[in-house]
């Protein structure tokens, strides 16, 4: 086990959890040492996550400052799954933890608290105060594919539809490709609202139904906004509307806008692969990519067209991923891969379900 990393997870019973539970116990350099569940602590994993529980073993949920407590080793990987505006306490108290006992913590924070770069920003969108403004220096918040290198100490993983997002606009705005406003629309699937039932997510209302929600105010829109700006030196007028699905995971994205000048959608297709090139979990597709193509995997598929209009060029940029894999786990998995000096591919080149 000398070569394997102790891995702790905050907020263990969530969906998002559930999917780092799976990922870290298949992970041939990271070992799962606790999780934690205020609500649940000493109940068995297993009873949470049945499908997880021949990986588990005895594993039971334990306190958060119980936790705290099993950094023991020099250096100890942390992913956070708590809730939004609760994790960043929890980060603070871990990271104090950690320094105490002259331990080493790598976070991964797969929740919205270290996505925006002031307190400022993150208190205009949430209608709350940042629980650990301090922090915030320390944190990177963006795709691996768009960012080479350790930027920082610890990362805040963009979330599932800016994952989406941030596939097909990065290169479009870093390419200077695109013009003017760029309008998304974003279907993701049941699990995007969390394991809380809602009204929207009872399956009588979500089967076999599609429907918008906070049209042109989600708070997704303004992160993007903030990380295509730091990427790229352009802030987009995006204009993004969210839907839910009648499925459980995957997230299907439409990107749509001007281009600067006219191009056949071979032209824009080649240039994204040229950009992607060397990444492994982005794969610009032939066609339209589809979310059953992707569900369950780290992998993100994109998709070309363009209009030909010389008057008034257009793009369609499609992007499929998991919502849960690589808008949250697997991305957040696959930053923990670079940042403690393994093979960022490391537990994640299992491919999609299929037949989900």
């Amino acid at each position: 086990m000398s070569n394997r990393t102790p891995t702790l997870i905050i907020g263990g019973t969530g969906y998002v959890a559930g999917e780092l539970l799976r990922l870290v116990s298949q992970h041939p350099r990271l070992e799962l040492a606790g999780v934690s569940s205020e609500s649940q602590a000493g109940t068995p994993v297993g009873a949470a996550f049945p499908h997880l529980a021949p990986v588990m073993g005895n594993l039971a949920f334990v306190t958060q400052a119980e936790l705290a407590a099993l950094i023991l080793a020099p250096r100890v990987a942390l992913f956070s799954a708590a809730p939004h505006v609760v994790s960043a306490v929890v980060v603070a108290t871990m990271l104090k933890a950690a320094a105490a006992g002259g331990r080493q913590l790598t976070v991964v924070d797969a929740s919205s608290d270290f996505r925006f770069r002031s307190a400022a920003d993150f208190a205009a969108v949430y209608k709350q105060p940042h629980g650990a403004p301090e922090l915030l220096p320390q944190f990177v918040c963006a795709l691996p594919e768009h960012v080479p290198g350790i930027p920082g100490p610890h990362v805040g993983h963009p979330g599932c539809f800016a994952t989406s997002m941030l596939a097909g606009l990065v290169p479009l705005l870093k390419l200077g490709l695109a013009e003017g406003p760029v309008y998304a629309v974003g279907i993701t699937g049941s699990t995007g609202a969390g394991r809380s039932p809602m009204a929207t997510t009872h399956h009588p209302e979500r089967h076999s139904n599609l429907f918008a929600y906070n049209p042109l105010m989600h708070r997704h829109a303004p992160e993007v906004v903030q990380i295509c700006r730091e990427l790229t030196g352009v802030a987009p007028d995006l204009h993004f509307v969210p839907q839910s699905g009648p499925f459980a995971r995957g997230i299907h994205m439409t990107l749509q806008g001007q281009l600067r000048q006219p191009q056949t959608a071979d032209q824009l297709r080649q240039a994204f692969a040229d950009f992607y090139a060397g990444h492994e979990f982005v794969r610009v597709v032939a066609g339209t990519p589809r979310v059953k193509d992707v569900a369950g995997s780290n992998y993100c598929h994109i998709g070309i067209a363009t209009s030909g209009n010389s008057a008034s060029p257009t793009f369609v940029v499609l992007v499929a991923i998991d919502n849960l894999v690589k808008g949250a786990a697997g991305g957040a998995v696959q930053w923990m891969n670079r940042l403690l000096g393994l093979p960022e591919s490391a537990g994640l080149t299992l491919p999609g379900l299929g037949w989900i």
